[in-house]
């Protein structure tokens, strides 16, 4: 069974920023005092410390692996969100076991963790997705249709499922209508009480259904998830692809297992800025952005939202505030659940059409195609757990940071003054960690040095990572080199001059310039 997993992460590494010049070994900047002589002896020559230069590692094909794949591919794309992807492409499925490493818990418990083959290359190169869209298995199957052939004859590519979410032991703890509460929550106004109120409904019941194993779900323990799945692959070094949020996960890797780093990329990166009102801002602007982009695109197509596109969801937030239908699941459609709607189908270029006809569809008084956007993470069972369960616990176990719901309303009431659309809609996740222990254990640097060099790709417009961000986060590394997609949508990977770069990074080695840009 496969649970997709919806949250948006706005706090990811938020303390990060804090800690990597203690982990580069920094120092202070030059003295501005002569040197001192105290003898007459000639002193050693001293030379400014310089990061280690570590080459890309040679790519080694599997040695005795002890995975075991079986065909999955009829199962794989019943499963599958739009686009569809090839026939001819090929999917095994498989899963290893893990060590759950949960505090306080006694023994090696131990957890599974689904795996997805998608092509046959002969080098598996691990692939991983945000906590909170699609999991990383389906997300390894459409991510195959969009790079470049050649590099899935060097490549299969292994889609991972994160601890608690898709096949791997998912976790469905969160009270049904705790879901629902948590995303209703007009972002125009009213009080965010009702927000903190389905936190602790949420915090509370997950206490008592994950009891130790609560504090188990996060990305520094997934990183040893995938030292495992390394090992089962039978390869030496982690090859992998992190999208988003996800990124987290391989820089914990790095951080835990330096030596064991082959050649990776970032697909994006959550903002490591401390400062909350900055790193919201910037989500919320490239929100706006996003939108812009999809009514301008809408017009220019002459899809059904007509001239005045860019009116389209302010309009249809009005019209719910005065009479919002209900869903099958008893949930109302309030303006916060289709704003949550709407920007899932942002995120996701390919599917701006179809969220044009959804758009128009609740204007006109049928909501079902604009909720099945967000449906993943509203709805849970046993087959298809939601993804809000398994994100919710991640993303607060992975935060360190409990800002103040007095803050929160005053953050919120400044951002949305600048962007009265968004701003209310990307504060509202800090209340979802305020009942949720706080973070324990180690906080994952940046700046972990004497890794090879790694690809980081941003995109210009990316309503989840937002490119400064993501830029911020590849300065604070110490090997990266950055790639700029003038595009838009999460994740640069649709764009074939980014699918080249990555391609010959990935199988020949190539490093790009730092700061290269690709047309939209």
């Amino acid at each position: 069974m496969r649970g997709p997993v919806l949250l948006r992460r706005h706090s990811l590494l938020l303390l990060a920023v804090l800690v990597p010049c203690l982990a580069a070994g920094c120092t202070a900047g030059p003295s501005q005092r002569p040197a001192v002589v105290e003898n007459d002896e000639r002193s050693a020559t001293t030379t400014a410390s310089t990061p280690q230069v570590v080459p890309l590692p040679p790519l080694t094909e599997p040695q005795s692996p002890s995975v075991d794949w079986a065909d999955c591919g009829d199962q794989t794309r019943s499963r599958l969100d739009p686009p569809a992807v090839p026939a001819t492409l090929k999917f095994s499925c498989a899963d290893v076991q893990s060590v759950l490493d949960a505090p306080d818990l006694p023994g090696r418990v131990q957890t599974h963790i689904a795996l997805l083959k998608a092509g046959d290359g002969p080098i598996p190169l691990v692939v991983l997705n945000d906590i909170e869209g699609e999991t990383g298995t389906l997300y390894a199957a459409h991510l195959a249709a969009l790079l470049p052939a050649t590099l899935l004859q060097r490549f299969s590519l292994i889609g991972v499922d994160r601890r608690g979410t898709g096949d791997s032991d998912p976790v469905g703890c969160v009270p049904g209508e705790a879901r629902g509460a948590l995303l209703s929550q007009d972002p125009a106004g009213g009080d965010l009480e009702a927000v903190l109120d389905a936190a602790r409904r949420a915090g509370q019941q997950c206490a008592i259904e994950l009891g130790s194993t609560q504090q188990a779900l996060d990305s520094w323990r997934t990183a040893g998830d995938l030292d495992e799945v390394r090992d089962a692959l039978g390869v030496p070094k982690l090859n992998a692809i992190a999208r988003g949020e996800a990124s987290d996960v391989l820089t914990a890797y790095a951080n835990r297992y330096p030596s064991r780093v082959g050649r990776v990329v970032f697909d994006g990166i959550p903002d490591p800025s401390s400062d909350q009102a900055t790193v919201l801002g910037d989500l919320a602007t490239a929100q706006q952005a996003t939108l812009d982009a999809f009514t301008a695109d809408c017009v220019a197509r002459g899809c059904p939202l007509g001239a005045n596109a860019a009116e389209a969801v302010p309009s249809l937030l009005d019209q719910l505030r005065s009479a919002p239908p209900t869903l099958a699941n008893s949930v109302p459609f309030a303006p916060g659940i289709a704003l949550n709607a709407v920007l899932a189908g942002l995120a996701n270029r390919a599917r701006w059409p179809e969220l044009a006809d959804a758009i128009q569809a609740a204007r006109t008084g049928n909501p079902t195609q604009l909720a099945a956007f967000v449906a993943p993470m509203i709805n849970g069972s046993q087959l298809a757990p939601s993804r809000l369960d398994g994100a919710l616990a991640t993303e607060c176990n992975d935060s360190a940071i409990r800002l103040p719901a007095n803050q929160t309303d005053t953050l919120t009431d400044t951002l949305r003054q600048h962007n009265p659309l968004f701003g209310g809609l990307v504060t509202q996740r800090l209340l979802w960690c305020l009942p949720w222990p706080g973070r324990s254990g180690a906080v994952a640097s940046l700046g972990v040095s004497g890794i090879p060099p790694v690809l980081v790709t941003s995109t210009k417009t990316d309503p989840l990572t937002p490119e400064a961000g993501t830029a911020r986060a590849a300065e604070q590394m110490t090997s990266a080199v950055r790639i700029s997609w003038q595009g838009v949508g999460h994740g640069a990977m649709s764009s074939s001059c980014v699918g080249e770069a990555v391609r010959a990074f990935l199988v020949d080695g190539k490093v790009p310039t730092d700061g290269t840009l690709c047309p939209a």
